[in-house]
Formats: structure tokens, C-alpha cells, sequence
């Protein structure tokens, strides 16, 4: 085999060596960490290194005599140029949360062959997934041996960045009483014991944020609570002296990050009784296979991760500040890239980064970017998840459309937004999608519904225009976002998942409103805002339940030059007009100059 032509190529090849020498026939890398992150330090992109693929979610499967990656339609572009030459099958697949590798790997190996995966990186809900399929197969799962580590020569050390606390006002609870409140949930499990391992989680608990995840806050850790110790595991040397007093001061004890699993293995060895509760969609398996026998287990979703989605008063009150001044700086950026563009300066997609990055440094609360910047011009914004880099990106010439995909980091906020701009003259084609795309949008936006509505029935409400017209997208319309935290959070979920019971919608919660169409080589269209849920008073005064609507978040102009007017209802230019309306009277105090002009300009009525 010629290794030369691509580096995958030699590192599949050494997988294939190293699955010889071990008796099996299988390796199953999925796109996680022990913390089952989305967004992963270097020493866990295992995924992105064997297969060169870089999109965020996959699940790469390479056998003796093949190897496949699992994307769905977000990536599906991208993923068929970064597997070129590599000897990677692509498996399109619907979601993903798809389970489609299950199925080939079943059908690839025959009954007695071994397929192996690192226990400490696979989620023990998608383990037992994997367990039952192969098991049905007479197919055997090691788990027990991370593999990569033989076959990644140069494989990245853990992160040392410090840790560092959030600190009022803009965290307005105090450790303990959220420590508190996860000891009651407890309680009401009947648990004596609860391991949580999920990095926001463990940041919202502990008020605490660090820089170990590129995009998000947060710091590798786990976190073993009881009735009387909270015990963080976390890498000697990231808590300062200081703030590791102050923690123990308020019930929170540090210990070394290997030791977590070892704590879980002593778990009533002392005789007692011990019932521990884990969430079994945000622990690995690794984790479930050291708590000994001897110990009750409740699996339940973490009390963390439902109480850190519903956004206090105050914490809404810094969002909504984090949103002036993440539209003040997109102003700021708009209206001098506009003026770029007009002088005939030459600007790429890769300008529109590195500007609005800028811009966005210059505000007060400004801690980084959310996630990697998606700017994309015409064919590439069709790519959901386009990223441009130096060695591959467009320059913004010509006519056509622009999807910049953006947010950032304020210590009162997470932001997220997308807008599409016309880029000199638009068609009639893109105006239908632009428009039928922002009246998805706006359906959903405007929207009331019972308290407890279970997200996902909200999904059809932004695809029905589209829907109308024969349109659809493959992602989901809309995801949880963090305060300070992950741009991307649950358990809320609006999309076309099947819904359960951890899915209802309660007051203060944070969800984006994301519909898009794409048009594979020709252009993509995503408009987004982040939606608060708020309690509103009906004329029934409560008669049928508590009703809750949305408030939107994010302050930044729709580019009215790419609307085809004729597709939109009255009332629905009615809320693009009191939009445009508030946009300028909460942005037009923070700018001036340029940048107070454009966004004049912008929010006009139609």
C-alpha cells in the first residue's frame, strides 16, 4: 500500500497493526472524551487525527479491510473533500444521533470477531447501544485498552491552563447553595452519592471556568458529591492556592484528576450503604464498570444540567446586556466591511473572522468566541459547519449571498447568531429562500405554548413555510445555550428528536431559532436568534396552565435586501418592523459614527 499520498492512509494502517496484534478485527473511535464533550481537548481528537476529517461530530469505524466515517448532512461536503484519497468510506447518515455504524459494523465483521473501543471515552447509554447489537451478532466488545495511544506517536499532553472563578455579579448564586440544591435532588433520588463528570456541569456548580476547551469556559474535572464533601478531581497545579482555600471553605475538597475513578471504586467499602446517582447519557462506561457491585445505582439525568438551563432574573438581565453589546460590536463590523467592500478592497471569508473577532475584543465583558467562526460565501455556505481556512476559503467577490455564523463569550453571556447579506445583486431564487428561511424563523419566534411543552413539538413551527414549499434542513432548529458556558447545551432540543420527558420547556430557558436552507454548490441560507422562554399572562388567567412564550435575545438588523416582500403576510412584517425597532433603540446608544449610520440604515421599515 502506498502510504505516501495521504498520512491517514499510514495512521489506518497502524490501527490495522495494532488490531492484529491485539485478536480483534475492529476499531470504533467515536467524536468524545471522558467527559463526553462536544468540543474536545487535542489529546481526544483521535477521530479528527486517523480520519482528517474535521467537523465536530462523526463517528469513524475502521476494520482490517476498511474504514468508514458516519456524518450527517451538516458535514456531508465537507467530509467528502477531507476524506479524498484517505481510503475512508463516508457514511451519510439522517441525525446525528443516528446509529447507522451498529448496523455496518454488524454486517462488515462475522459472529466470533472482536471489535475494540476506549471504555473511558464511550457513553454508557451508547455502550449498552453497542453491547446489544453486537451481542445479537456474536460479536465480542474489549473496552478495555485505548488503542490510539499505541498507534499516535506525538498524541497531546492534558491541558494545563488555571482555573478561575466566576464572580459576581455576574454569578449571582453562590457555590454552596447550588451545591445545596443538587443535595436535595439527591435526596429525592434516595441517593447518597452523585458522579457527575460533564464539564459544564461541574463550571455551573462550582461557579468556576477555566480555558482546557477551545470555545468553551470550562476545565477538565469530575466531581464526587455526598451529604458532607463535595471532592473535585481536577490536574494538580490548575486550582490556586487561593481559590483552593476558598473552595474548601465552602464544602468543595481537591483531589488529583486520575483519582476519580478509584474514589467510584471505593465506594462503600467501609460497610455502608451507598446509592449513587448518575446520569447514564453523561457518564462513560469506563466510569460505570469501577463502581463496585456493592453499590445501589440510580440513573437519572444529572440535577446539574437541568438546573443551570433555566436562567435566573439576574442571570437574564446580563444576557440581554451580553446581547447590546455582541450587536454593538456586529455593527461596528458590518458597517466597516461594507465600506471595505465599496472602496474595492479585496476581503475573504477569512477577513470577516478576523474583523469581527476584533470587534467583538473591544467589548466590555468579552471573554472570547463561542465557537469557530462560519463565514461563508455563496457554495460554501452551504456547508452548515463551513470553515474557512488559509489553505482553503473564498474571496468575497462577485454577487451572491454571505452566512457569517458567530458569537461570543461575555462573562454575563453566550452568544449566537446568523445572518446572510447580500454581497451585490441577489436573485429571485435567493430571495425565496432567504424569505421563506425567515418566516420559519419568525413562526417560531412567535410562538406561545403550555408550560412542560415537550421542545421538540416546537420544531415543525420554523420547518412549516419550508415544508410548505418543498423545502427542509438537516440539523436541528434549535439547542440549548449556557450562561458563560457551552454555546451548545440541553437538555432542551428543538428538532426532530423523539421527545422526552427532559425535554420540557420551562421559564428561563435559552434556545436558538436556526432554520436554513441549502442549496449544495450553489449557496446556503441560515438566519438565527437566541430566544429567552418567559412566563405570559393570558386572558384566561391561568385556567388551562401556565403559558410561556419567547423573548428574543439577540439585537442585530435582517438584511431586508434579500426579502422577496411578496412572500410575507402582513402581520409578519409587522414583527420584522417592532424587531428592527428595538434593535435600534437598544443598540443606537452603544455606536456612533459609521457604525450608527449603518444600523440606521439597516432597520428601516419595510
Amino acid at each position: 500500500m502506498d502510504t505516501r499520498v495521504n498520512p491517514v492512509r499510514e495512521r489506518l494502517q497502524g490501527v490495522r497493526d495494532a488490531l492484529a496484534r491485539h485478536g480483534a478485527q475492529a476499531l470504533l473511535v467515536p467524536s468524545a472524551d471522558p467527559h463526553l464533550s462536544e468540543y474536545l481537548p487535542g489529546r481526544w481528537q483521535a477521530r479528527e487525527w486517523l480520519s482528517g476529517f474535521t467537523g465536530s461530530m462523526a463517528t469513524l469505524v475502521v476494520t482490517r479491510g476498511a474504514a468508514a466515517l458516519f456524518a450527517d448532512s451538516r458535514y456531508w461536503e465537507q467530509a467528502e473533500l477531507q476524506l479524498l484519497g484517505s481510503g475512508i468510506e463516508l457514511v451519510k447518515i439522517p441525525t446525528g444521533a443516528a446509529t447507522h455504524h451498529l448496523q455496518w459494523l454488524v454486517g462488515h465483521l462475522a459472529t466470533g470477531a472482536v471489535v475494540r473501543i476506549d471504555g473511558e471515552v464511550m457513553g454508557l447509554a451508547a455502550a449498552q447501544q453497542l453491547r446489544a447489537a453486537l451481542d445479537s451478532a456474536g460479536i465480542a466488545l474489549a473496552t478495555d485498552l485505548d488503542l490510539v495511544d499505541e498507534v499516535w506517536p506525538d498524541r497531546p499532553a492534558l491541558p494545563t491552563a488555571a482555573v478561575y472563578a466566576h464572580l459576581a455579579p455576574q454569578a449571582p448564586e453562590p457555590r454552596a447553595q447550588r451545591l445545596a440544591r443538587v443535595r436535595e435532588a439527591m435526596a429525592r433520588q434516595g441517593a447518597t452519592h452523585h458522579f457527575i463528570s460533564t464539564v459544564d456541569d461541574i463550571a455551573w456548580l462550582t461557579n468556576l471556568r477555566g480555558a482546557d476547551v477551545e470555545y468553551n469556559p470550562v476545565f477538565l474535572a469530575h466531581l464526587l458529591i455526598d451529604a458532607t464533601r463535595a471532592t473535585l478531581f481536577v490536574g494538580a497545579g490548575k486550582v490556586p492556592a487561593a481559590l483552593a482555600t476558598q473552595l474548601a471553605a465552602e464544602g468543595f475538597a481537591l483531589a488529583d484528576y486520575a483519582q476519580a475513578g478509584p474514589a467510584l471504586a471505593e465506594l462503600g467499602s467501609s460497610g455502608e450503604d451507598s446509592r449513587l446517582l448518575i446520569d447514564p447519557r453523561r457518564i462513560t462506561l469506563g466510569f460505570r464498570q469501577q463502581v463496585p457491585a456493592r453499590v445501589d445505582v440510580v440513573e437519572a439525568i444529572n440535577p446539574s444540567t437541568l438546573f443551570k438551563s433555566r436562567k435566573s432574573d439576574t442571570e437574564a438581565a446580563f444576557v440581554r446586556e451580553a446581547m447590546v453589546e455582541d450587536g454593538a460590536a456586529m455593527c461596528c463590523f458590518y458597517a466597516g466591511f461594507e465600506a471595505a467592500l465599496a472602496r474595492g478592497e479585496r476581503l475573504s471569508e477569512l477577513s470577516v473572522d478576523e474583523r469581527l473577532s476584533a470587534e467583538r475584543a473591544r467589548r466590555p465583558g468579552f471573554m472570547g468566541l463561542s465557537f469557530p467562526t462560519i463565514a461563508g460565501f455563496n457554495a460554501n455556505g452551504a456547508q452548515p459547519h463551513y470553515r474557512a481556512v488559509p489553505e482553503s476559503f473564498a474571496w468575497i467577490e462577485g454577487d451572491g449571498l454571505l452566512l457569517i455564523d458567530s458569537g461570543g463569550q461575555y462573562l454575563g453571556g453566550t452568544t449566537d447568531i446568523t445572518r446572510v447579506w447580500a454581497i451585490g445583486e441577489v436573485t429571485a431564487a435567493q430571495r425565496r429562500d432567504f424569505t421563506l428561511v425567515l418566516k420559519g424563523m419568525m413562526n417560531l419566534a412567535r410562538a406561545r405554548f403550555p408550560r412542560g411543552t415537550l421542545s421538540p413539538f416546537l420544531d415543525t413551527l420554523a420547518r412549516a413555510p419550508l415544508w410548505t414549499e418543498g423545502l427542509d434542513f438537516g440539523h436541528g432548529t434549535g439547542h440549548g445555550v449556557g450562561y458563560f458556558l457551552n454555546v451548545h447545551e440541553g437538555p432542551q432540543s428543538i428538532s426532530k428528536a423523539l421527545p422526552e420527558a427532559h425535554h420540557a420547556m420551562e421559564p428561563g430557558m435559552i434556545t436558538s431559532d436556526e432554520p436554513g436552507v441549502y442549496r449544495p454548490g450553489q449557496w446556503g441560507v441560515r438566519i438565527e436568534n437566541l430566544l429567552l422562554n418567559v412566563t405570559v399572562a393570558t386572558a384566561e388567567n391561568g385556567a388551562f396552565g401556565e403559558m410561556l412564550e419567547f423573548e428574543t435575545l439577540t439585537l442585530c438588523p435582517i438584511d431586508t435586501r434579500c426579502l422577496d416582500r411578496s412572500l410575507l403576510r402582513d402581520d409578519e412584517i409587522v414583527w420584522l418592523n417592532a424587531y428592527h425597532a428595538t434593535v435600534r433603540e437598544r443598540l443606537a446608544p452603544r455606536v456612533d459614527g459609521a457604525a450608527l449610520d449603518w444600523l440606521l440604515r439597516r432597520t428601516e421599515a419595510v
